[in-house]
């Protein structure tokens, strides 16, 4: 592509998003006035395709117009990316069964809750395997999606041929020690960490295959676009971001991020007072210097 002048992303829940699930006036202004000068505007989420979809048709965003000013949506943490508002998809990388079953497997020994998703594009299809703990959010996220899930059965996981990837739900009291116990066996995989977006405590642990990450998305995109991470502005402002927010050129964190986040990023106004805008505003500055 010619006279693009960057890249600018947005992770999405907690975000760009508000606290009541809306975009605001001011930061839908931002992401137009930043493509109209000659920037890309990516949404980078953890959210899967459908989901991602099911929300821009909650705020009206619907049909191939390009209501939202975004070129391009990275979904489920990286394992998807698509040219919007085509809903073209560009890239997807899936678990292969033999990887799906040695991760399942490690899981269900210690009892811990998990959903398996199928591959793009159908990612909103699932197996779960619930061990009968006290695990509200787990079981607030499957009643949501209950019309596309599953119990988990060794036949049915066979069935799949692979996922996009493996997602534990882990109370906040155990849920850190245990991601980093996950993270430090499967070193092969992707594993990433994430705030709940239901409960906002819960601790999600998501399995991807090695390639999957929000910078390595980005990545993949400049790479075919055809310039350089200097150029690029990362916005986020939780775990599954920090990759991205450590590996782009300018990074910003919103106030409402995690207080570790806060310590090692520059940090705007929170995701309910225009924070995607100031950091856009705070990066298009150092263009003038």
């Amino acid at each position: 592509m010619e006279n693009i002048r960057g890249l600018f992303v947005t992770d999405l829940d907690g975000t760009l998003l508000t606290d009541n699930k809306t975009i605001s006036d001011i930061d839908m202004r931002s992401l137009s006035c930043l493509q109209k000068n000659g920037f890309l505007t990516v949404i980078a989420t953890g959210r899967s395709d459908y989901s991602f979809f099911s929300l821009l048709d909650n705020l009206g965003f619907s049909g191939e117009s390009p209501s939202l000013p975004v070129d391009y949506v990275i979904f489920s943490t990286g394992a998807g990316i698509m040219m919007y508002p085509t809903k073209r998809l560009l890239k997807n990388f899936s678990l292969q069964q033999e990887d799906v079953q040695l991760i399942t497997k490690y899981l269900n020994s210690f009892s811990l809750d998990f959903m398996v998703h199928q591959p793009v594009p159908d990612t909103r299809y699932f197996l779960y395997s619930s061990h009968g703990h006290e695990n509200d959010d787990f079981h607030r996220r499957l009643k949501i999606y209950s019309t596309f899930a599953r119990p988990f059965s060794s036949e049915a996981e066979k069935g799949m041929g692979g996922a996009t990837e493996v997602l534990c739900i882990v109370p906040k009291e155990k849920g850190h020690d245990i991601a980093e116990m996950v993270a430090q066996h499967f070193t092969q995989f992707s594993v990433i960490k994430a705030t709940s977006p239901l409960d906002g405590e819960s601790v999600w642990i998501e399995i991807f295959p090695p390639m999957v990450s929000k910078s390595l998305a980005v990545q993949w995109l400049l790479d075919n676009i055809g310039f350089s991470v200097e150029n690029v502005c990362a916005v986020g402002n939780d775990y599954n971001d920090e990759d991205l927010l450590h590996w782009a050129g300018h990074s910003f964190v919103v106030a409402n991020s995690p207080s570790t986040m806060l310590i090692d990023f520059s940090t705007v106004a929170c995701n309910n007072e225009n924070g995607v805008s100031e950091a856009a505003r705070r990066w298009l500055d150092t263009f003038k210097e």
